[in-house]
């Protein structure tokens, strides 16, 4: 399967808006988007021609697969399972893939970017409901417990210290390292800036 391999902030800027792919450098001075707000390439600071409809639902649709760290096929395929079911595609769409538990671990604060917590799930070291699961795309429901295994406790000690802003929709203790999905993400709860509507537009066509 196919995979990037470049710099994570190339990609923040060839979509103009922070993806947070790099944890904490992402809000420090470091940022690439503050410090060079242009497209990457010897022609970024060139004038930019007004984007063909087409183009507005490309980009967004890129946009949006940047943000979970997916490939084409997985996320057409998200796209597919929503339009196959009975309300708005784009909000079923994104809940899914907020409900996908790499970036559950992401959203409790246990990685510092859907990255490193996709390696950390990858790694064994996430448990649903008391038994180990190891892939990514692993789809929680609500009333599901996501916790660190026991054994491996001691090496995410720092996260006691550590107080992310967690959505409304999910719950974490960072003194017992468990968590809780209180509620299925809707479409409020996901503070992205995404306009799914323009992704269904380009999948439907």
């Amino acid at each position: 399967m196919a995979k990037y391999t470049g710099a994570d902030c190339r990609l923040c800027r060839r979509e103009g808006t922070k993806l947070f792919l790099k944890g904490d450098r992402c809000t420090s001075k470091k940022c690439a988007i503050d410090r060079r707000p242009t497209p990457p390439g010897i022609h970024g600071m060139g004038r930019r021609r007004r984007m063909s409809e087409y183009g507005l639902q490309l980009r967004e649709k890129q946009k949006t697969k940047r943000y979970y760290g997916l490939v084409e096929k997985q996320f057409k395929n998200y796209y597919i399972k929503a339009s196959r079911q009975k309300g708005v595609t784009g909000e079923i769409m994104l809940s899914m893939l907020e409900r996908r538990l790499d970036n559950v671990v992401y959203r409790m604060g246990i990685g510092f970017s859907r990255a490193q917590a996709r390696q950390i799930v990858n790694h064994g070291h996430i448990t649903v409901n008391g038994k180990k699961v190891d892939i990514p795309s692993y789809q929680v429901n609500v009333g599901d417990v996501i916790a660190i295994k026991p054994a491996r406790k001691e090496k995410f000690a720092h996260l006691k210290e550590y107080r992310p802003i967690i959505p409304k929709w999910l719950d974490f203790s960072t003194e017992t390292l468990e968590g809780k999905v209180l509620a299925l993400p809707a479409r409020e709860d996901i503070d992205l800036n995404i306009n799914e509507q323009l992704i269904v537009e380009h999948y439907s066509k």
